[in-house]
């Protein structure tokens, strides 16, 4: 049996198991995302910053984009579950948990106050890189070490709990109807 800290975070699968039509279907998601990202000028830090600007020049275009994305998902995840299984697993793994932890609040906390100051989160910041943005070429590798120093806490953890990782079950779509 295998510890939470050998399984793949996000498949739940033990590393180096992943198929090659799940990091195709990965790399197109991230594509589509990006482009996304760019036709809708989220790339664009000064777009994100006169969102948050509530009391000066107040820019609303992300509410529809965030709106969009909202809607789009919901209507995915309900089309998505109605399938016996998932393409590339055997079962949907989904969260269980509804609870808010100190690890949630300060980590959406960290992820609001940087987005904020620098207008920037991770998808634009990594979409910036290939337009040469300066500001994404300073934030990127410090999100990576925050990335890196997260993951070290959350595996360092993982080695002192039991296999199952807290919160996660295993859903089949046919018990969801």
């Amino acid at each position: 049996m295998t510890t939470p800290a050998q399984r793949d975070v996000q498949t739940h699968a033990p590393i180096g198991t992943r198929s090659r039509a799940f990091g195709a279907a990965s790399f197109l998601a991230g594509l589509v995302f990006g482009l996304g990202l760019v036709l809708a000028g989220m790339t664009d830090p000064r777009k994100v910053l006169g969102f948050l600007d509530l009391a000066g020049a107040w820019d609303p275009s992300l509410a529809f984009v965030l709106g969009g994305a909202v809607g789009f998902s919901a209507v995915a995840f309900r089309v998505a579950l109605r399938r016996a299984r998932p393409w590339f697993a055997d079962v949907f793994r989904l969260p269980s948990r509804t609870d808010f932890d100190a690890a949630l609040v300060i980590g959406a906390a960290v992820f609001g106050i940087g987005w904020g100051l620098v207008g920037y989160c991770p998808g634009p910041a990594i979409v910036s890189l290939a337009w040469g943005n300066a500001e994404a070429w300073v934030l990127v590798p410090a999100m990576l070490v925050g990335a890196a120093l997260a993951w070290w806490q959350v595996h360092r953890r993982a080695h002192a709990q039991p296999a199952q990782a807290p919160g996660d079950q295993a859903l089949h779509a046919s018990s969801e109807s």
